[in-house]
């Protein structure tokens, strides 16, 4: 039995999901539970060095978790040979920057979404990262999803039928901030086009992946974005422009015939069993998936509704749905792709969840912001693996 430690440099803990998504709930959970099982016995350590800007509350957080190592230098953290692996959940601006310095340095990368800020500079990043001969992934967190991963069974044993459409709901009403005392529940800087906020680029970057690898490649998008709350109140109370799309009504044709329409809105009171879901419907079966839960309604138990708004409903639509059993145990699914990432690191176990993937969704983003621009269809690009990672 054997214990292989891998140090990793994780800069931007103390924003909200680093902190809480990746430290507390993937890294620090991974350790509780003894590492990552690798077989015969050995396992996986990670060991975090935590990096920012700010000391005093870097040294807050190691101190609430039993933690000692952290820094304020990441050009000291980068020249350590100890520390074999950078992970990135800070600015996105600067991502660029800092992967790159993390690839000089020889290190194994693994990232938030979005890689980059544009499609050109995560192509660069991609490029870099394969001639260095490094690892390198991005975070796809909503595929390791309870509810989506029951979706995927389905899609994977013919449930279907053959896919028709898809139709998503994703949000939550953002608190302005300047009511009853109730602060937003997220960061300013999400609404400032200016530091690279805005609802296309954070969330079409998780559709690109949710599309491609659940139903079919997207190969067309229609956009229209919106800044339905103009103002709002920051951190210090005080009022700014928010100068960045809050809501964003995004159509999608995929690979296969298959049409799919995903709303992403910050501006929303949700009327939902949950924050997002996705309905399917197929020839021979239809399904609603959510973050943890999916439900199903197949062809012999679909009710036959006759359209007369003078008499009452005689359905219960919502009893003629079915619950996907869990089947098995769901864990946290940032730690369910850490663990899949260190084994890559480690015993070189495929992990396709690429920087390119990773540029497909910066790509849907950019076509969604010009599709809104031109008010206007636009086709995706293919971008081709082999001719992105080619010396």
């Amino acid at each position: 039995m054997a214990e292989k430690r891998v140090g990793i440099i994780m800069n931007g803990v103390t924003g909200r999901m680093g902190l809480n998504q990746h430290l507390i709930r993937s890294i620090l959970a991974i350790r509780q539970q003894g590492g990552v099982a690798i077989g015969k016995g050995d396992t996986i350590m990670p060991d975090p060095i935590l990096v920012g800007r700010n000391e005093a509350k870097l040294k807050q957080i190691a101190d609430a978790h039993g933690l000692t190592r952290y820094t304020t230098d990441l050009a000291r953290a980068l020249g350590d040979k100890n520390d074999t692996v950078y992970f990135d959940a800070g600015t996105t601006g600067l991502r660029e920057q800092f992967v790159s310095q993390a690839i000089d340095a020889g290190k194994d990368v693994y990232c938030e979404k979005p890689l980059s800020t544009s499609v050109e500079s995560s192509l660069r990043l991609a490029k870099k990262a394969a001639q260095a001969g490094v690892k390198q992934g991005i975070v796809q967190d909503k595929l390791f999803l309870p509810g989506i991963r029951k979706l995927k069974r389905l899609i994977d044993s013919g449930f279907f039928g053959r896919i028709l459409s898809v139709r998503g709901e994703f949000g939550y009403w953002v608190f302005e901030g300047d009511w009853g005392g109730q602060p937003a529940q997220r960061p300013s800087w999400n609404y400032r086009k200016e530091d690279d906020g805005g609802i296309i680029l954070d969330m079409f970057c998780h559709w690109r992946y949710v599309l491609d690898h659940t139903f079919g490649n997207v190969e067309s998008v229609s956009c229209t974005g919106k800044t339905h709350i103009p103002t709002r109140v920051d951190e210090d109370g005080k009022t700014y422009d928010a100068t960045a799309d809050d809501a964003a009504y995004g159509s999608f044709e995929l690979a296969g015939d298959i049409f799919a329409q995903i709303n992403s809105s910050w501006t929303t009171r949700v009327y939902r069993d949950e924050l997002f879901n996705l309905h399917v419907d197929g020839t021979e079966g239809s399904a609603i998936a959510g973050l943890r839960d999916c439900k199903t309604q197949h062809r012999v138990n679909t009710p036959r509704p006759t359209w007369n708004p003078d008499l009452p409903n005689p359905f219960q639509f919502r009893e003629h749905w079915q619950e996907v059993p869990d089947n098995t145990v769901y864990e946290n699914a940032f730690k369910v792709q850490w663990e899949m990432f260190l084994k890559h690191v480690v015993i070189d176990t495929p992990f396709p969840h690429t920087f390119v993937d990773g540029a497909r969704g910066v790509q849907l983003a950019e076509l969604g912001l010009q599709s809104w621009a031109e008010r206007r269809w636009l086709d995706v690009p293919v971008i081709n693996d082999a001719e992105v990672l080619k010396a």
